[in-house]
C-alpha cells in the first residue's frame, strides 16, 4: 500500500482523484513533484495499467527523473516485463507516432528530423534566392519568426522585427516544401504533423485515445497552442486529464507559451476539479507576503495565497545604490560579512538577475574579493569569445610580439590567414627564434606562400602598423574611439551577427564588447605600473587595462581556501525557475531592466511581474532587493528610475539599508568577525 501520510490535506485529495479533469494549482516551492510522482504511482496501485498512462514533462531530464521516482515507488521491484507509463517530452511523443503513421501524410516513415543548423541552413539557402540587396533580415531572425507563425499563425503575434516576420510569411510556404522534398520535419512539425495525422485520420486518433487513457501534464503553463490542440484531441473523450502547473510562474511567452491555455481547461471540460496545493514548503512568511502582493496585481489569474511553517522570518533588505559598481561591491561584502561573521557557505548565497549583461561588475567584484563563484545558465563574462577576442587585439596592438593573442585574432573575422598558413609561420618562428610578428614581416618567409596569401600578410601587417601607431604617437588619443574604429574597419560586429545563431544573442555579445570598450575610459593613473615609463600616455592606461583584467582573471580556485564546490551562484532569473537558495539578492530593480524595456512595446508586463515573482520565491531564508541610480551604459552613466515592482511591496515588509554608511555589527558579531579574519590571516 502506498504511504500517502506524509502529504498535507491538499497534496492528498490532487493524489487520490483519479478520474475527470483535474487542475492542480501548485504554487513556488508546494511540492508540486512530489505529488505528480505519488499520483502516477497511486493510479497504478489502485489498479489502472500502467500503459494507459500517459505523462507529458517539457524536457528529457524531467521525464527520466520522473521515471525513475515512479518505478521506485511501484511494487515488484526489477520486473523489466511489468507494463511502464508512458513518460515522455511532447516532441518525443510526436516522434513515437509518426514513425508509426506518417506514411498517411505522404512521408516516408524514414523521414529525418532536421536541427537548428540544418533549419538554419535552409533558411539562408532561400533568403539567397530572392536577388534584391534591400533584404538585410537575419536569418536566424527569420526562422525564429518561421516557428512562431506555424504554431500560432501571423495574425496573432506581435513581432518585434516586423521585416523579418514579413519575410517569414514569404517563405513559409517554400519552407516547408524544401522540407517535404527532402523527406525532412522540423521540431514544430512534430507537434503540426501529429496534430494534423489526429484530424485527419480518425482511426489513428481512436487507437491513441484507447492507448492513453489518463494524460497528466506537468508545467502545464508553459503549454503553446499546438501542445493545448494535441492534449484536446487526446483527451476529448475520456476527459481523464490532470494538468498541473501555475499561472503565476508562465514566465516563457518570448518562445510561444500561453498562459491562457491554464485557464482555458475549465471553459474547454466538464466538472473540472481545482486543487490548490498553497503551503510552501521553501521561504518564510514575509517572503511568501511579499510575493503574493506582487503578483495580485496581474488580472486574469487563480487567486491563491503561500504561506508556510517556516516561521516569520527577517523583513526583506531594500538598498540604493549610487550605480551598478557600488551594488556589486556593496553585495559582496555583505556575502563575505555573512560568510565570516555567521558562517554562510558561499554555496548557499546567490546574485539574480534580470539580464546576462548585468554580470559583469558581479563578476569584477567577486574575483577582487576572492570569492569563488558559478555563473549558471551563460558564460562567464571573462571565458566569452568576444571578450577574449577583444583582449586579444588591445595585447597584439600594444605589443605585436604576444604569439598567443596574434595567432588568436590573425583570421578572426576571416582575412585569408588559415590555421594552416598561421601554424606554418609559427614553425618557421621557432626556428629562428623570433615571434610570429617578425617572422611574417620578412620577406623571403612571405615569398615561401602563394601571392593571394601574401597579399593576406601584408594587409594585415598595415592594418596593425596603421593602429600602432597613434597609440604610441598620440597623447590625446581616445581609447574608446580608437578601439571602436578598428572593429568597425575589420567588421568584427557584422561577424559577430554571422557567425551567432539568435539575432537576439549576437546583440547581447555587440553590447558586451561596447561595455568593455567603454570601461577603457575607467582606466585613472592610480593604475598605471611603474614599468611603463616611455611609453605613450594611451600606451600606458592601456597596458594598465589589460593588466587590471589579467589579474582579476588569473585567480586560480587553488588560492581560495575551503570546498571547491562551495561558491556563490550568479543566475539570470528566467534560468532560476525550479531552483531555490538561502540567501538571495536580487540586483538591478530597475525600469527599463525589470521590467525590461521590451515588455511596454510588445505588452507584456504581466510576465514580467510573474518573473518577478518567480525572483522573490527563489530565496528561503532572506532576501535583498536593490536599485541604483546610475548604470553604465557603453561607457556612459545613464539615470534609472526604481522598478515599479519596487511599489507594490508592502512597506512594512521591507527594511531600508543604509548604502552609504557601513552596517553596524553587534558586539558580538563584531568580535567572531575578528576572530574569523585573525584566524585566516594565520592561516
Amino acid at each position: 500500500m502506498l504511504d500517502l501520510s506524509t502529504l498535507n490535506p491538499a497534496q492528498r485529495d490532487a493524489v487520490r482523484t483519479v478520474e475527470g479533469p483535474l487542475l492542480i494549482l501548485a504554487g513556488a516551492g508546494t511540492g508540486k513533484t512530489r505529488v505528480i510522482t505519488l499520483r502516477l504511482a497511486h493510479m497504478i496501485h489502485q489498479g489502472v495499467p500502467a500503459d494507459r498512462i500517459l505523462a507529458v514533462t517539457f524536457t528529457n531530464k524531467a521525464a527520466r527523473e520522473m521515471h525513475q521516482r515512479v518505478h521506485g515507488l511501484l511494487p515488484g521491484k526489477g520486473g523489466s516485463k511489468r507494463p511502464r507509463p508512458t513518460i515522455s517530452t511532447f516532441h518525443s511523443l510526436g516522434v513515437r507516432v509518426l514513425r508509426q503513421h506518417i506514411g498517411l501524410l505522404g512521408y516516408k516513415p524514414n523521414f529525418v528530423i532536421y536541427t537548428q543548423s540544418d533549419q538554419l541552413g535552409l533558411v539562408r539557402r532561400l533568403l539567397s534566392r530572392i536577388a534584391s540587396k534591400d533584404v538585410k533580415v537575419q536569418p536566424q531572425a527569420v526562422l525564429s519568426c518561421l516557428s512562431r507563425i506555424k504554431n500560432n499563425g501571423s495574425e496573432h503575434i506581435r513581432f518585434s522585427d516586423s521585416e523579418a516576420a514579413a519575410m517569414a510569411d514569404h517563405l513559409k510556404e517554400r519552407y516547408d516544401a524544401s522540407l517535404r522534398a527532402a523527406n525532412a520535419v522540423d521540431f514544430d512539425d512534430l507537434l503540426l504533423l501529429t496534430l494534423r495525422l489526429f484530424r485527419e485520420h480518425p482511426e489513428v486518433l481512436a487507437e491513441y485515445r484507447d492507448r492513453f487513457r489518463y494524460v497528466m501534464v506537468d508545467e502545464y503553463q508553459d503549454t503553446n497552442a499546438a501542445q493545448f490542440a494535441l492534449l484536446k484531441e487526446l483527451t476529448r473523450g475520456h476527459q481523464n486529464l490532470c494538468v498541473v502547473g501555475d499561472d503565476d510562474q508562465s514566465i516563457y511567452g518570448w518562445r510561444g507559451a500561453e498562459v491562457a491555455n491554464l485557464n482555458a481547461i475549465e471553459r474547454d471540460y466538464d466538472d473540472v476539479k481545482v486543487v490548490k496545493l498553497e503551503k510552501n514548503y521553501r521561504s518564510t512568511n514575509v517572503i511568501l507576503q511579499a510575493a503574493n502582493a506582487v503578483i495580485q496585481n496581474n488580472p486574469r489569474r487563480h487567486s491563491k495565497q503561500l504561506w508556510s511553517d517556516m516561521g516569520t522570518g527577517d523583513r526583506i533588505a531594500y538598498r540604493v545604490f549610487e550605480s551598478d559598481e557600488q551594488e556589486a561591491e556593496s553585495i559582496v561584502e555583505s556575502i563575505q560579512t555573512a560568510s565570516l561573521v555567521r558562517n554562510i557557505p558561499w554555496s548557499s548565497q546567490a546574485i539574480l538577475f534580470r539580464t546576462n549583461q548585468q554580470s559583469r561588475p558581479l563578476e569584477t567584484a567577486l574575483r577582487q574579493a576572492g570569492i569563488r563563484y558559478h555563473l549558471v545558465g551563460g558564460q562567464s563574462f571573462f571565458d566569452r569569445r568576444e571578450i577574449k577576442d577583444l583582449l586579444a587585439y588591445l595585447k597584439v596592438l600594444l605589443n605585436p610580439e604576444d604569439d598567443n593573442s596574434l595567432l588568436r585574432i590573425a583570421n578572426v573575422p576571416a582575412r585569408g590567414l588559415s590555421d594552416a598558413t598561421m601554424e606554418r609561420l609559427l614553425g618557421v618562428s621557432h626556428e629562428r627564434g623570433a615571434s610570429v610578428f617578425q617572422t611574417m614581416r620578412h620577406t623571403d618567409v612571405q615569398n615561401g606562400f602563394s601571392a593571394r596569401t601574401q597579399k593576406n600578410i601584408a594587409n594585415f601587417l598595415e592594418l596593425l602598423e596603421r593602429y600602432r601607431q597613434p597609440l604610441e604617437l598620440r597623447e590625446d588619443l581616445s581609447l574608446k574611439e580608437w578601439v571602436s574604429e578598428f572593429l568597425k574597419e575589420i567588421e568584427y560586429f557584422e561577424e559577430l551577427k554571422r557567425t551567432e545563431k539568435h539575432v537576439e544573442t549576437a546583440e547581447n555579445r555587440i553590447r558586451i564588447v561596447q561595455e568593455m570598450i567603454a570601461s577603457l575610459e575607467d582606466v585613472t593613473g592610480a593604475e598605471l605600473s611603474s614599468g611603463s615609463a616611455g611609453m605613450s600616455w594611451p600606451a600606458r592606461r592601456l597596458q594598465a587595462f589589460l593588466e587590471g583584467v589579467c589579474l582579476d582573471n588569473d585567480r586560480p580556485d587553488s588560492g581560495l581556501k575551503g570546498n571547491p564546490s562551495d561558491a556563490v551562484t550568479l543566475i539570470t532569473v528566467h534560468s532560476c525557475k525550479g531552483l531555490e537558495f538561502p540567501h538571495v539578492y536580487l540586483v538591478g530593480l530597475e525600469e527599463g531592466i525589470f521590467p525590461h524595456s521590451r515588455s511596454k512595446t510588445e505588452g507584456n508586463i504581466d510576465e514580467e511581474r510573474r518573473l518577478f515573482y518567480v525572483a522573490l520565491t527563489r530565496a528561503q531564508v532572506a532576501l535583498s532587493l536593490s536599485y541604483c541610480h546610475t548604470r553604465k551604459k557603453y561607457g556612459q552613466s545613464v539615470a534609472c528610475h526604481p522598478s515599479r515592482f519596487l511599489k507594490e511591496l508592502p512597506e512594512e515588509l521591507l527594511e531600508q539599508e543604509d548604502s552609504q554608511s557601513k552596517k553596524t555589527i553587534a558586539k558580538q558579531d563584531g568580535k567572531r568577525l575578528f576572530d574569523a579574519m585573525r584566524s585566516s590571516i594565520d592561516g
